[in-house]
């Protein structure tokens, strides 16, 4: 019996710290499909070999203007047939924040959603990238290609997705235009894979760390996996792996019958 494939999704906060704390060995150990790390911090330049390219894996890279910002990466054991580094759109690209692969089954798209705390400013670019987004996707359906998103959509959905709702409601990251902007995707046919699998399970992928927040289980769910509809009938598990430390983040996944 074939064995399933397998997508994880990290927020390492920063791609050289993690390193230090064992994230290779972790990798050898898990073993992923398909590894899409989120803020990275670093631009291929910066890292060594090792991390470029571990045993049996290809890596992509897109990185921010600026130098220890942002960034994304993603770790394929698949074979690709195409890698696109933005959106197109000048703003959002040179924040590192987008990697498009094209594998045979699926496009993957591997996110780093802005953070809308620092300020009107920055909630607007949130907002605005949060359309764009959406829009591209839906360009990409109208050719019928099924599609993997993935990453830290910086947004708790609903009140079982994060530990304190109430006083954060105020709060960016899960204010009512932020959560909306979740329901519409899933509207339009994207299934949130945790939720979908898991209904009314709570478990979160990011804790404040200046707090101590992980200890106490002060948490919220930003970490997502969706998947078009037409992927739906291939997932077979979607989990969030709390037990795994060494960021603020823990990785999340969906494994797919092949």
């Amino acid at each position: 019996m074939p064995m399933p494939l397998s997508i994880l999704s990290w927020n390492v906060n920063g791609i050289r710290a993690i390193y230090k704390k064992g994230f290779l060995e972790w990798l050898d150990r898990e073993q992923p499909d398909i590894l899409c790390i989120q803020e990275t911090k670093a631009s291929p330049d910066q890292l060594t070999e090792e991390l470029l390219c571990p045993a049996g894996y290809t890596s992509y890279w897109s990185s921010a203007c600026r130098k220890g910002y942002s960034g994304v990466g993603v770790y394929s054991r698949i074979p690709t047939l195409n890698v696109e580094y933005g959106m197109g759109i000048k703003e959002f690209d040179e924040e590192g924040r987008f990697l498009r692969i094209d594998f045979k089954e699926f496009v993957l798209m591997n996110v780093y959603f802005p953070n809308g705390k620092m300020g009107k400013d920055r909630l607007d670019f949130k907002l605005r990238f949060y359309d764009a987004f959406l829009d591209y996707i839906e360009n990409l359906r109208k050719k019928h290609l099924p599609i993997v998103f993935l990453g830290d959509v910086n947004t708790a959905h609903t009140e079982i997705d994060l530990a304190r709702p109430k006083e954060n409601s105020k709060v960016s990251g899960f204010l009512p235009i932020e959560r909306e902007w979740i329901d519409k995707v899933i509207a339009r046919g994207y299934a949130d894979t945790f939720r979908k699998l898991n209904k009314d399970i709570i478990q979160y992928s990011w804790w404040d760390m200046k707090s101590g927040a992980r200890s106490r289980n002060v948490g919220w769910r930003i970490d997502y996996v969706f998947t078009s509809s037409d992927l739906e009938k291939r997932l077979l598990k979607a989990f969030i792996m709390t037990e795994v430390e060494g960021s603020d983040h823990c990785p999340v996944g969906i494994k797919l019958e092949t």
